[in-house]
């Protein structure tokens, strides 16, 4: 991952939470070139005392939040509408379209699975995931937003609203 344009954030867990098995989370996402969504997770703690799922072939699957997952939250900048992307280190993986915040939920059509890569160790892990924009639900959301605006030639920006993580 090209760290020169890339976003990084640290999570902070949540109040509730009892974190005393992981120790860091951080996130870095940028849009390549050719508007691939990257996203790097890499979470640091006892992996002993975590529940994480075993890798798979991966497949698409709802209700990822119920176990170790990461998740990542993509909008154009002038919409209220956003995509939902969860990658688990199962390999599986959702990809969710709103069309406002947590509300008009359906699922969004991928013409081709996020490329998942997963690496593990005794004290962490770090999950890669790409979807690309050139082939699904990215592109849709460029075509859509140009049609309504009359504006098919200009170039749509997608905007990173947010990254999380859940970890149990």
């Amino acid at each position: 991952m090209s760290h020169a344009a890339a976003q990084r954030a640290y999570l902070l867990a949540h109040p509730d939470a009892a974190g005393e098995f992981v120790w860091s989370i951080a996130a870095e996402v940028h849009f390549t070139r050719g508007a691939t969504l990257a996203c790097r997770y890499t979470l640091s703690g006892d992996m002993a005392r975590l529940r994480v799922p075993q890798t798979r072939a991966g497949r698409r699957a709802d209700g990822l939040w119920r176990q170790t997952c990461f998740e990542a939250f993509v909008s154009a900048a002038d919409t209220a509408g956003y995509y939902e992307f969860n990658f688990s280190p199962a390999l599986d993986w959702a990809a969710y379209r709103f069309t406002d915040y947590r509300t008009g939920m359906s699922a969004a059509t991928l013409d081709r699975a996020p490329a998942l890569h997963v690496r593990r160790s005794s004290d962490g892990l770090e999950l890669d995931g790409a979807s690309h924009r050139d082939h699904g639900t990215l592109r849709r959301a460029s075509a859509a937003r140009g049609a309504r605006r009359g504006d098919r030639g200009k170039r749509w920006s997608p905007c990173l609203l947010g990254v999380a993580a859940c970890i149990r």
